[in-house]
């Protein structure tokens, strides 16, 4: 559902703004323009940002004489990100002077900021609405940036996702093969930074992807020394306790489940002072657990009870699930077990 409860929105025939007070189904909501509450298809509204940069005043501002050293420029690709600081994803908005004389953000320029000590090699994808858009692989040298490409700003409103899959471009024996990073951002936070960033009069809009190449995990070198096994670095992210010998580990690991129950009850006896938000985040996590555990025990399938409900926790394990490397494929289908309300997945090794 690539609206929530809450989000603002804009009527496309009337170019009115409102708000979702209610997801009906997976085509229409429930909206509310001006005190007046109507149902609406997702095609019949979109989210109001783009609208909002680019809207004309009702009374012009006069015009003032402009002289070709104060026509606005792009903005360059420099940062205030301090060197040996990690590695950043970098947005530079292109500006252009509407009518009225006033700065509207056109594009964003797209830039991997490599201010660490390591030169380094990524896979790098965007993925709009959970469609993969734009893939590129290449290096990145220590203190340098690296053009990825343009971004309409209109195509904020289709969920943007970047994926990184990072890995040195000459080993170090102590630091990982490779890890992924990902960011998601949504069309209300860039707008919001778009604004701090005119009122600062700062260049881009950055955000760290890592600090620090990682180490790799004790667990890591168990695993080289007998040739393979499990990889218990991505369950030690996940939650799991992780801290002894490979033999160890598998001693105090549960074992692997085939059916993963994710209604909250099954989780918590104290989830009724939770918020959606706190209870979702518990599902979501609970299910990353699982599932890398599912994995690394070589599971052929994996089942997650979500439940029907309004379908919020069904679209979000979707939409990691089409993230996924290790998915095969996954189904949501009719079962006499749970109804419409599980998902199974199939895996790849």
């Amino acid at each position: 559902m690539k609206y929530q409860i809450g989000d603002e929105i804009l009527v496309l025939h009337s170019n009115e703004e409102g708000k979702v007070i209610e997801i009906i189904n997976d085509e229409m909501v429930l909206i509310e323009v001006r005190g007046v509450k109507f149902p609406a298809y997702l095609d019949q509204i979109d989210f109001p940002y783009f609208k909002r940069f680019t809207q004309k005043k009702l009374f012009p501002e006069a015009k003032k004489k402009e002289f070709i050293d104060e026509i606005p420029r792009e903005k360059k690709p420099v940062t205030n990100i301090k060197n040996n600081d990690g590695v950043w994803f970098s947005m530079v908005p292109k500006f252009y002077l509407d009518d009225f004389n006033d700065e509207v953000v056109e594009s964003f320029k797209l830039y991997l900021v490599n201010h660490s000590d390591k030169d380094l090699h990524f896979i790098y994808k965007q993925i709009f609405e959970n469609d993969k858009d734009f893939e590129l692989i290449n290096d990145v040298k220590a203190g340098k940036d690296f053009y990825l490409h343009d971004m309409e700003f209109e195509d904020l409103n289709d969920k943007p996702n970047f994926q990184f899959t990072f890995s040195l471009n000459r080993p170090e024996k102590k630091l990982k093969e490779a890890f992924d990073v990902q960011l998601k951002l949504k069309s209300k936070q860039v707008f919001n930074k778009v604004e701090e960033l005119k009122e600062k009069n700062e260049p881009v809009i950055a955000y760290q992807l890592f600090e620090i190449y990682p180490e790799k995990d004790p667990e890591d070198y168990d695993s080289e020394k007998k040739g393979g096994g499990l990889d218990f670095s991505s369950l030690k992210s996940k939650g799991f306790n992780i801290k002894y010998s490979a033999e160890t580990i598998r001693e105090h690991l549960p074992s692997p489940r085939s059916v993963v129950d994710l209604h909250i009850e099954k989780l918590t006896n104290s989830w009724k002072g939770l918020t959606n938000f706190e209870i979702l985040s518990m599902q979501l996590t609970e299910f990353e657990k699982w599932f890398d555990l599912a994995y690394q025990n070589h599971l052929p399938s994996f089942i997650i009870i979500h439940g029907v409900g309004k379908g919020k926790l069904k679209d979000e394990i979707h939409d990691l699930l089409k993230g996924k490397r290790e998915v095969k494929n996954f189904i949501n289908q009719y079962d006499p077990r749970f109804g419409y309300g599980a998902t199974e997945i199939f895996f790849q090794y």
